[in-house]
């Protein structure tokens, strides 16, 4: 399939501070990413709290400008784009957040949230509850408001109101992070669904490795704003130690016997100020005195990873 998606050399930096006596320190969010989604697939970004993901899912729309990068959609580059172009564009683009509920107007009926996209577009917007019936509720649930509904249910419109007008590509921002693990179940098998129904392709942000690997055709995975691993396939082995210890937290159906990131130690760098070699080097068990010294590069190929001493596959 062709790519849908061409992400090369994004960055995004945020200075913060400054002032009388403080000079503007600056914070790289999102640094050098490159990859590509092809039509139909299902990329996962996965990491820790704080990685950059949500701001590179943000930049991907260009719901915030980078600091230098391309992102090419369709053939077409979205920095090169008038306001109204990129309103046009925006059709074949959706976003579903990670918090429902304050993704959704409480003001709002939900026929009123289904009908929001259309008004944006200047389009009629067909039946709210033919709508809500794609996603599992039933119809009659239309003039019901935000607060009448479950964490899943919300959710459920939240997916509503990002298909309305049938886009190509949709972002999908830690979609299960704040509910139940029963109902994260449900929203997956729903997302699978209409992919399957709808030839949809997914940009998948998380930060459990367990689920990604369920749900994901491929997976980048972040680490302080850069990619460090691209596991080709959703059962590859990892390469990268950071993937390893991701992989030892990973997700199971009991919450009582989840981990945290018990293989690691040490102190995560601060991003207004990064190490001169690798990020991971103070946690990471393999770490020598190249790794403290030089940044490595992802290193191109099937399995691509950035680590002088990577696991074997």
């Amino acid at each position: 399939m062709p790519d849908l998606l061409t992400v090369k050399g994004l960055t995004k930096s945020f200075q913060s501070g400054g002032g009388l006596f403080q000079r503007p320190r600056t914070m790289m969010a999102v640094r050098e990413v490159s990859f590509s989604l092809r039509k139909g697939e299902v990329l996962g970004v996965v990491g820790e709290s704080g990685c950059g993901k949500s701001t590179l899912a943000r930049l991907v729309l260009r719901l915030i400008e980078p600091t230098s990068g391309q992102v090419t959609f369709d053939g077409t580059d979205l920095r090169a784009l008038s306001a109204p172009a990129l309103r046009r564009m925006r059709q074949r683009m959706a976003m579903v957040f990670q918090d429902p509920y304050s993704s959704l107007d409480p003001r709002f009926t939900l026929a009123q949230v289904l009908a929001e996209p259309f008004t944006v577009q200047d389009q009629k917007a067909p039946d709210p509850g033919a709508m809500l019936e794609t996603v599992g509720l039933p119809a009659t649930m239309a003039q019901s408001h935000p607060h009448q509904l479950s964490g899943g249910q919300r959710q459920r419109v939240g997916i509503a109101r990002a298909l309305a007008l049938s886009p190509d590509l949709v972002v999908l921002d830690e979609p299960t992070a704040s509910l139940d693990v029963s109902i994260q179940a449900q929203i997956i098998a729903l997302l699978s669904q209409l992919r399957d129904e709808r030839g949809l392709t997914y940009l998948f942000i998380s930060h459990d490795l367990g689920l990604v690997r369920y749900f994901c055709d491929r997976v980048l995975v972040m680490y302080l704003g850069a990619v460090v691993e691209v596991l080709p396939r959703a059962d590859a082995a990892p390469r990268h130690p950071y993937t390893a210890a991701l992989q030892a937290s990973a997700f199971v159906p009991d919450p009582g016997q989840r981990r945290a990131l018990a293989p690691l130690t040490g102190e995560i760098p601060s991003p207004f100020d990064l190490p001169p070699g690798c990020a991971f080097a103070g946690r990471c068990p393999r770490a020598s005195d190249l790794c403290r010294m030089k940044r490595p590069e992802l290193e191109p190929g099937p399995h691509p990873v950035a680590c002088f001493h990577p696991l074997k596959d």
